[in-house]
């Protein structure tokens, strides 16, 4: 459960929890918050609205006794009565079935309380995997929409497959990467995610396990479980996924797809070397094993480009190659695309118009407008600067800080450090801590279930001061921790 960003009065002549009660209330009498639904602890209450924690107590008192309310020892507080359940004859209708039997899996409780804390203005954000405000062309992009031509902007629906003036520019932009596909082969999505939902539906059967890295970005979604399918990870050492296993784990798992993300790998920043990817180029071609390749970070090299790009090796039409904006330009974009052959690019263009009618035709045309211009260019060098400073800013901050209990490789772009502390934390409580704190960690578990000794650090989004800071209290933390 979420709250609004209201905050109660101190200049109001009504007291505070006079003020947090009818709050709490209209949610009730308005249908936000159903009969059922188990409210925010007055802890977290009270840390929401800026008051002391008897404020609130006082406010749920007064609920409880109306009858809205009802606490429960070990189970929280729930809303158990509305005015209108009271008039009604019958018993009100309770939403939380509904809710449980939703077929899409939600979050884990930690993914929750990240997403939940992201807008806080006071948190200090040291696992955030987006660019900082200050790193987002803001500038260029007004500039463009005060020089817009009316004629070459449509504001109805796309085709199907996108907008053709960026998919041309798209294509173009892939030639750099030694990519050739001529824009009838390309499909402009929603963000990269929105590929990977569109591909757990339209290409694969429930029952499907699909191998992966291990940690994987992956197991912090549920998009191809909630599809009925299964995640199978494969080991990794410093050039990324070991091929080697991949026939041994198809065999004992199955495996219709292989994912992966060989350029400044999410959460471990690795980057797949170059004989890893002629492997598995190969075992692709051997074994008719279909591959998904997120090139999402493959732009945010620092001193040497990565290898090629598997689908630049791929001369089969066996590598579906996923790009976006929203780690280089803007994620409220919302602008990615796929390349891969027609066929497959026709049945999801197909899906995504039963969806939504396509992507934002404003969108589209910035993006084209963006990479057809040079802004895309210019704008990667002077990102790839700032990163490279913020990452190197990062690792003397772990060395000062975290250098006697944890170990970490140095990432050549991307925007992320896995760090491992030398002794297994209790994930939940290391997580509410830094919380307590005002920092917000991603934990390693998102990654890897069975991960308790690493988190992954991003430097693209908090200033050097709050890394600093983030990482001093992160290390001091799990050193506390690990020595109970």
């Amino acid at each position: 459960m979420t709250l609004t960003q209201w905050q109660p009065s101190r200049y109001s002549d009504v007291p505070l929890h006079r003020q947090i009660e009818q709050y709490i209330k209209d949610k009730i009498l308005h249908g936000e918050w159903a009969v059922g639904t188990k409210i925010p602890s007055q802890r977290t209450l009270a840390d929401m609205f800026q008051v002391n924690r008897s404020t609130v107590t006082a406010a749920i008192d007064e609920l409880t006794s109306q009858g809205l309310l009802e606490g429960r020892r070990g189970g929280g507080t729930k809303v158990v009565n509305s005015t209108w359940s009271v008039l009604a004859a019958e018993p009100p209708l309770d939403w939380n079935d509904y809710v449980r039997s939703g077929i899409h899996h939600p979050n884990s409780s930690i993914i929750q309380g990240i997403h939940q804390n992201e807008p806080r203005a006071d948190i200090i954000r040291i696992g955030t995997g987006e660019l900082s405000p200050d790193l987002l062309p803001v500038d260029t992009m007004r500039r463009m929409f005060q020089q817009i031509n009316p004629h070459a902007l449509s504001l109805g629906y796309e085709q199907p497959k996108g907008n053709p003036k960026l998919r041309e520019a798209v294509a173009d932009h892939l030639k750099s990467k030694q990519i050739h596909v001529s824009p009838s082969a390309i499909f402009i999505v929603s963000g990269a995610l929105q590929a990977l939902q569109l591909i757990s539906i339209g290409l694969l059967k429930r029952g499907s396990v699909i191998l992966t890295e291990k940690p994987s970005y992956l197991q912090s979604l549920h998009v191809f479980q909630s599809a009925g399918m299964r995640l199978r990870g494969l080991p990794m050492d410093e050039s990324g996924i070991k091929t080697g296993l991949v026939s041994s784990y198809r065999k004992q798992y199955g495996g219709q797809l292989l994912y992966t993300i060989p350029s400044f790998h999410n959460p471990t920043g690795t980057v797949m070397s170059e004989q890893r990817r002629k492997e598995i180029i190969g075992l692709s071609k051997k074994e008719q094993l279909p591959i998904i390749e997120d090139d999402a970070y493959g732009d945010l090299w620092f001193e040497e480009k990565p290898a090629q790009p598997l689908k630049a090796m791929d001369h089969e039409g066996n590598v579906l190659y996923v790009g976006t904006f929203s780690k280089t330009v803007s994620p409220g974009l919302r602008i990615g695309w796929l390349a891969g052959p027609e066929p497959v690019i026709e049945r999801l263009a197909d899906i995504k118009m039963q969806t939504d009618y396509g992507s934002s035709g404003l969108s589209q045309w910035a993006a084209a407008e963006w990479l057809s211009q040079g802004h895309y260019e210019k704008h990667l060098t002077w990102i790839r600067g700032v990163l490279k400073q913020k990452r190197d800013a990062a690792v003397q901050f772990l060395k000062r800080y975290a250098g006697d209990i944890a170990t970490w490789r140095i990432p050549a772009g991307g925007f992320y450090i896995w760090v491992t502390f030398h002794k297994p934390l209790p994930v939940s409580r290391f997580f509410h801590e830094l919380l307590k704190q005002q920092v917000l960690v991603n934990p390693g578990s998102i990654y890897n279930g069975e991960d308790r000794n690493s988190i992954r650090l991003s430097y693209s989004y908090a200033s050097l001061a709050d890394l600093e800071t983030g990482i001093q209290a992160a290390a001091d933390t799990a050193r506390r921790l690990m020595m109970s």
